[in-house]
């Protein structure tokens, strides 16, 4: 196996033990009225602390970030205060945690929204299928159009949270900017049909992203914020018309920012990263990009070694061999097989199918 996969990394101030990002997976774990991380959840992530770096579930930024449910919050006090037995937990286990911040956008449902309004989004429109709510599934409804002022307010909102988030005892944050989701629809030309400052030509659509940045930067400094970023994500009916010269003037602007890191998450399996590597836009990143790339989205141990190898990443992200393989380090270090997940459990079931898989070396 690769022993630059497990060779130690400096981010930042921190020195991660290998080069293995546990990547963020919505799991729905937070059972609970207030959204507020559980003892279910500091189990989870203490299991998992032997990778070089974990990205945390998405954690909603606010009450109208809210779109699934069960996922965490990080905005009350009873949500921190759970967050803070996670970040101890990892700590004690000698790992590094960083807590990824969500907007879902319209990705919501009214009856999940601040007295029952429509969610907010870039520009009004109407995701295709349906939402899991507490009334049933039901069909995502038509979002509404944030004003300035909801703009102005959101981009407090991500500050409050990053400055809550250290707070807290997380090493950093990521932004969530990718998957189609509110930072995302600003940036798509499919989805942002604004006519102001928000909208219109490239320089516009990123100045949301840009600003959320340059606030949570003035709480948090920026060597403990990372992004992530996805160019080539369909989702729902939205898109961007050319995502190359898209992301490729956002990659390149993100050099000012002095980020931790920059991750790119690509609808890719391990067949393709072996046989089709020109699909992956890495190696232009690492092109546009000066400061550390993390690669995500259908690694195997095999192009996990080509992409560090070839240069085109700094650390590898794995996301769902971390559900069934809370030992995944330790597994790719001496070749052993890795455990199949159970998909039936992925966002619900409580402990099972969650902290109930075992090591190769029989532990729970």
């Amino acid at each position: 196996m690769n022993q630059r996969l497990f060779r130690p990394y400096q981010l930042g101030s921190r020195t991660l033990t290998n080069r293995i990002v546990m990547a963020p997976m919505t799991r729905r774990r937070a059972e609970n009225p207030g959204l507020v991380p559980n003892e279910l959840m500091v189990r989870y992530y203490r299991q998992r602390a032997s990778a070089g770096l974990i990205v945390s579930e998405g954690s909603q930024i606010s009450p109208e970030a809210v779109g699934y449910l069960c996922t965490p919050g990080c905005y009350t006090e009873e949500q921190l205060d759970g967050w803070r037995k996670v970040t101890r937990a990892v700590h004690q286990e000698g790992g590094t945690i960083y807590l990824q911040l969500w907007h879902v956008g319209p990705f919501s449902h009214p009856s999940l929204q601040p007295g029952r309004k429509a969610p907010l989004s870039a520009s009004a429109v109407t995701p295709e299928g349906q939402v899991l709510t507490p009334e049933g599934r039901k069909p995502r409804g038509t979002s509404r159009e944030m004003s300035l002022q909801d703009i102005e307010r959101t981009i407090r909102d991500f500050g409050q949270a990053a400055q809550s988030a250290v707070e807290a005892g997380f090493d950093g944050i990521e932004v969530h900017g990718a998957h189609a989701y509110l930072i995302d629809q600003f940036i798509m030309d499919g989805t942002n049909k604004r006519n102001d400052a928000y909208g219109g030509g490239i320089e516009n659509r990123s100045r949301f992203l840009f600003e959320v940045l340059e606030e949570i930067i003035s709480h948090v400094d920026s060597a403990r914020v990372g992004l992530r970023l996805s160019f080539q994500w369909e989702r729902s009916g939205m898109r961007d018309s050319d995502p190359q010269i898209t992301y490729g003037y956002i990659v390149r602007e993100l050099n000012r920012f002095g980020l931790s890191y920059l991750h790119i998450s690509e609808n890719m399996d391990p067949e393709e990263r072996l046989q089709q590597p020109e699909r992956s836009v890495m190696g232009y990143c690492r092109e546009a990009y000066d400061g550390t790339l993390i690669s995500c989205g259908g690694h195997s141990p095999e192009s996990a070694r080509g992409m560090l190898n070839d240069g085109f990443a700094d650390l590898i992200a794995f996301g769902r061999p971390y559900i069934s393989n809370p030992d995944l380090v330790d597994r790719l270090k001496s070749g052993a097989p890795l455990a199949k997940a159970e998909k039936d459990t992925f966002y619900h079931g409580g402990a099972n199918g969650y902290i109930d898989y075992p090591t190769r070396r029989g532990g729970i």
